[in-house]
């Protein structure tokens, strides 16, 4: 990350990035996948590819808090279904990172976000989703786990947006909210301390990026406990409403910028 970057920051423009490390604290425990704002306002405020290293570690920050709060509800089995899969989707967004320019990566991943959102809907509309989470020992939840592994780990390697993609997975699934977060906490913990080496190898987590984070994480906490306070006043209904509504908001920031 450039150092006048770092340095040149106005009042205003670390206000937000403040808010948006609130807005991670906040999706970690209570709406995953509303951090794609949070996305879109770092790579507003920064250039968009060192944007990706400075949420990185607070994104991390998030995930602690988040495996704390809900540790005890997360579903092994699916995550290491998952994982393999991810760690394909990972290593082809590194590859993906070494030639693409910031245009090509926002439209790309704008439009995987929105085509999910558009699959979980139609799915939503068409049937109800009466599958359990253990539905990914068959077949079709293992074809399924896959396709959306490796889109996951595609999308949070090249832009820390896997969260909606994985949501779409996990609602498609039939978890329910506890469930859902407490599963997806493990799977984001794992996924981004793993995702670190590949950032640091590609220049965008450096010394200068790390002083920033050090003036940010102190908000993903308040933010962790709003989600708290808030998820247990969010009806499942309302919960699987907002997920979505995150996702499609986050897809079109990211076509539209």
């Amino acid at each position: 990350m450039d150092t006048m970057t770092l340095w040149h920051i106005t009042g205003w423009e670390f206000a937000a990035l403040a808010a948006a490390a609130l807005l991670v604290g906040f999706s970690k425990t209570a709406v995953s996948g509303a951090n794609t704002v949070s996305l879109a306002i770092f790579a507003a405020v920064l250039p968009a590819r060192a944007s990706t290293g400075v949420l990185l570690p607070i994104l991390i920050a998030g995930d602690v808090l988040a495996v704390l709060t809900y540790r005890r509800h997360a579903h092994w089995p699916t995550l290491w279904k998952l994982f393999p899969a991810v760690a394909a989707g990972v290593v082809g967004g590194t590859l993906f990172l070494m030639w693409a320019d910031d245009g090509i990566v926002r439209t790309s991943i704008g439009a995987i976000l929105l085509l999910m959102a558009a699959v979980t809907v139609w799915r939503r509309r068409v049937a109800d989703q009466a599958g359990e989470p253990d539905a990914v020992t068959t077949k079709a939840g293992r074809i399924k786990a896959r396709s959306y592994g490796v889109l996951g780990g595609f999308t949070t390697m090249v832009a820390n947006a896997g969260g909606p993609v994985m949501s779409m997975y996990l609602l498609s699934a039939g978890f329910r909210k506890l469930g859902f977060l407490g599963t997806s906490a493990f799977f984001f913990l794992i996924v981004n301390v793993s995702k670190v080496p590949f950032s640091v190898g590609l220049g965008l987590i450096d010394g200068h990026s790390l002083l920033l984070d050090a003036a940010l994480v102190a908000f993903v906490v308040p933010g962790a406990f709003l989600g708290k306070w808030a998820v247990n006043r969010i009806n499942q209904r309302l919960f699987e409403q907002l997920v979505i509504a995150a996702t499609i908001v986050g897809g079109l920031q990211l076509l539209l910028r």
